[in-house]
C-alpha cells in the first residue's frame, strides 16, 4: 500500500496551514526581543501548547512506539517524574530568569561566573540541540520512507528546509501558534491509530492486543534490578537508571536549555508562565504514555494476527499505519508526524538562532544595530536547520542497532556537558566563584572524555584504569562532577564573585517571597 490521494490532500491542507501561519506573522518582528521573545505577550495557554510541542517530537510519536514494542514499557517511569520536576521549576525557575535574562538562558551564568562559563554552557547546548534535532529528523524520515518510498536522505533535508523556512520567516511567534495546531492534529493522529489497535478485527476480539501484549511481556516496566552490580551491567539498563538518568535530563532541560527557558519568557506574567510550565508537562505525560502503550500493543496486533513485523523497531509505526489505516486517516495521521518533527524543529532551530546571536554575535559586536541582529538571527536559523540535518543522516542506523531513542539518551547525557552541575554551583551556593567555575569545567571534560573513551561498550582506549559502569552514567557523573569540584576550588582557591551575589542566588528568590509576605 502507499498514500492515497486524499492523504497528500490532508497533507497538503496541514503544510499551507503551517506555512500560512509563519506567513502572517513575520512582517511583525521589529526587533530580535519581539523575533525571539515575543514580546513576552503571549497568553498562558499557548505557552502550555509550546511547551509540550517543544517536548513531544517523532522521538515519542515513532521512537517510543518502536522502542516499547521490543522492550516493553521501560520508559514509562522515568517519564513520571516530568511532573515532580515541574513544581519546583514552576516555583524557583521560571520567575527566577524572568526578572535576571533578557533573551538567553546564558546571561544568567555570565553575570554568575564571567565569559568563560557563558561560552561553555551556551556551546553545550548547541551542541545538544542540534544533536536532538537529528533525532527529530530521522525519526521522521523513517516513517516518511516507510510511507512514501522516499530516500531517507532527501526526507531529512527536505523537512529540515521546510521547517527552517517559516520559522527563519515568523520566529517565535509563528513557532508557537503552528505548535497549537501541530499539538492538535498529533494528539489527534496517536488517538486513532491507538483505537485502530484496541478494536483491529485482524487480532480477534477488541481489546485482545493487550493481554497478548501482556503475556508477551511488553507491559512490564523494565528490570527493577536495585544493586551495585546493575550498574556495571552494559546490556540491561534497569529502570531504577533510567528513571535516575530522565530525572536528571528533565532537570537540566527545563532548568539550563534556552529552548525552554524561552518559553519561559514568553508568557504576558510570571504566574501564566508557572502555570504554563506545570500544565505543560500535565499534557506531556498522558501524550508519553499513550505513544509507550501503542508501541506495546502492537506486539500483540502482530503476535494475534500472525504478521511478521518490520526488521528495524522503529519503523513499527509507519508500517502498522500504511498497511492498516483508511485513505484519510491516514494522511492525518502522516500529518501528526510532520507536526510533531516540525513543532520541536521550530522551536529548537529559534533557540538555536537566539543563543548564537545573543551570547555570540551580540555579545562580541556589541555596537551592531537591531536590524544587523535580527537579519543574523534569521540567518542562524537555516545554518541551524542544515546542520542539523547533517546529523540526523549521520544517526542513521546500520542492521541490528539499539532502537535510536535507548542511543539518543545516552548521547544527549554525554553532550549536556555537566550544565546542570553548573547553574546548581550558582544558583545554589553562594560562595562559588569564578575560579572554582572554570576548574569544575576542566574536570568534567576530562571525565567525560575519560569515560567515553574507556567504556565498555565500544572501549576505544584501553588505559588500565577505565569507566566499567553503564554508559547512561556518564551524564550523570558529569554535572556532579562539575559541582563538587567547583565548589570544593571555590573554597579552596577563592576567585571572583559578583557584587550582587544574592541577587543570583536562591536567596533572592527567599528574599522576595519575604518582602510579599510583609507588605
Amino acid at each position: 500500500m502507499s498514500l492515497h490521494t486524499l492523504d497528500f490532500i490532508v497533507i497538503g491542507i496541514y503544510a499551507l496551514i503551517v506555512a500560512g501561519l509563519g506567513l502572517a506573522v513575520s512582517r511583525r518582528q521589529k526587533n530580535t526581543e519581539e523575533y525571539f521573545t515575543g514580546g513576552r505577550s503571549l497568553p498562558g495557554w499557548v505557552v502550555s501548547f509550546t511547551l509540550m510541542g517543544t517536548i513531544i517530537g517523532t522521538g515519542t510519536f515513532v521512537g517510543h512506539p518502536g522502542t516499547s514494542f521490543q522492550k516493553g514499557l521501560i520508559f514509562v517511569v522515568p517519564h513520571l517524574v516530568l511532573p515532580f520536576v515541574l513544581l519546583i521549576v514552576a516555583k524557583f525557575i521560571v520567575p527566577f530568569y524572568r526578572r535576571v535574562v533578557r533573551m538567553s538562558a546564558y546571561e544568567y551564568i555570565g553575570q554568575r561566573f564571567g565569559l568563560g562559563g557563558r561560552l561553555y554552557t551556551s556551546f553545550g547546548f548547541l551542541a545538544d540541540r542540534l544533536f536532538d534535532i537529528g533525532v527529530t529528523l530521522f525519526t521522521t524520515a523513517i516513517a516518511i520512507n516507510v510511507l512514501t518510498g522516499w530516500e531517507l536522505r532527501t526526507v531529512i533535508v527536505g523537512v529540515a528546509l521546510f521547517t527552517a523556512a517559516y520559522t527563519m520567516l515568523g520566529g517565535i511567534k509563528a513557532v508557537v501558534w503552528t505548535d497549537v495546531v501541530q499539538g492538535t492534529v498529533l494528539i489527534l493522529g496517536g488517538s486513532f491509530v491507538l483505537l485502530r489497535l484496541l478494536f483491529a478485527p485482524e487480532a480477534g476480539a477488541p481489546f485482545a492486543v493487550v493481554g497478548e501484549a501482556w503475556r508477551g511481556g511488553r507491559m512490564t516496566l523494565g528490570s527493577w534490578d536495585f544493586s551495585w552490580a546493575s550498574l556495571f551491567d552494559t546490556t540491561t539498563t534497569t529502570t531504577w537508571l533510567f528513571t535516575l538518568t530522565a530525572a536528571i535530563q528533565w532537570c537540566r532541560r527545563y532548568v539550563t536549555d534556552q529552548h525552554l527557558v524561552q518559553r519561559y519568557l514568553l508568557a504576558r506574567t510570571d504566574a501564566e508562565a508557572s502555570r504554563a510550565a506545570v500544565s505543560g508537562a500535565l499534557i506531556c505525560v498522558p501524550v508519553f504514555f499513550t505513544f509507550m502503550f501503542i508501541g506495546a500493543c502492537f506486539y500483540g496486533f502482530f503476535s494475534l494476527a500472525k504478521i511478521q513485523p518490520p526488521e528495524l523497531g522503529d519503523s513499527i509505526m509507519p508500517y502498522f499505519m500504511i498497511n492498516y489505516l483508511p485513505a484519510g486517516v491516514l494522511g492525518l495521521v502522516s500529518a501528526a508526524i510532520l507536526a510533531a518533527a516540525m513543532s520541536t524543529v521550530s522551536s529548537d532551530l529559534t533557540s538555536v538562532a537566539t543563543v548564537v546571536t545573543t551570547d555570540y554575535f551580540s555579545l562580541f559586536l556589541p555596537k551592531s544595530s537591531e536590524r544587523s541582529r535580527l537579519l543574523f538571527g534569521r540567518i542562524m536559523v537555516a545554518i541551524g536547520g542544515l546542520l542539523a540535518a547533517g546529523s540526523a543522516i549521520l544517526l542513521i542506523p546500520e542492521k541490528g542497532a539499539a532502537p535510536v531513542m535507548e542511543r539518543a539518551i545516552t548521547i544527549a547525557a554525554i553532550l549536556s556537558g555537566g550544565t546542570l552541575g553548573l547553574f546548581c554551583l550558582g544558583f545554589l551556593t553562594r560562595r562559588a566563584t569564578r575560579r572554582g567555575c572554570y576548574i569544575g569545567m576542566v574536570c568534567c571534560l576530562v571525565f567525560t572524555a575519560w569515560a567515553v573513551a574507556t567504556e565498555p561498550k565500544h572501549h576505544l582506549v584501553d588505559l588500565g584504569f577505565n569507566f566499567e559502569m553503564n554508559p547512561i552514567l556518564i551524564g550523570v557523573f558529569g554535572h556532579l562532577v562539575l559541582f563538587v569540584t567547583g565548589y570544593v576550588s571555590s573554597r579552596l582557591f577563592g576567585g571572583w564573585q559578583p557584587e550582587n551575589v544574592d541577587r543570583l542566588t536562591f536567596r533572592s528568590h527567599i528574599s522576595e517571597t519575604s518582602e510579599s509576605v510583609q507588605a
